[in-house]
């Protein structure tokens, strides 16, 4: 990848810091670096477990049924929970404004879960704090 975000500025981020610099590019070389534009719709509630994001710039909003109940920002991967637990989307996430972020199919992610364990321990550790926000 050409473009791709800093690993620097990415172990400054939530949940990432723990990473070190080689287990951070497996995680930006195990994705593709996308930009996107605000309002767009990157995950729809109750569709499959596709990909994931991790989110290096902005905010998206996560609905369910239409409701937002939360917004996330630099360092939160969103899409994993219906990975890890092999489920339909429980929300919607839609961009708040432009978005720089790396994309994970399922197939990638899963691998990259089970490649960089420290990688997988903070998805693990997001996925249990936003199901227990969600309860």
């Amino acid at each position: 990848m050409t473009d791709a975000p800093d690993p620097a500025a990415l172990k400054k981020v939530n949940r990432l810091e723990s990473l070190s610099d080689p287990e951070l590019w497996a995680v930006i070389s195990a994705g593709r670096h996308v930009h996107l534009p605000a309002d767009w719709s990157l995950i729809g509630e109750n569709t499959p477990a596709d990909k994931a994001y991790l989110i290096v710039d902005g905010e998206v909003s996560v609905r369910k049924h239409g409701e937002e109940v939360a917004r996330l920002g630099p360092g939160d991967v969103i899409g994993e929970i219906a990975i890890v637990n092999h489920k339909l989307r429980t929300a919607s996430v839609v961009s708040l404004t432009p978005l720089e972020v790396v994309h994970f199919t399922r197939e990638s992610l899963e691998q990259l879960i089970e490649d960089v364990p420290a990688f997988g321990e903070a998805i693990r550790g997001t996925t249990a704090d936003r199901l227990g926000e969600s309860s």
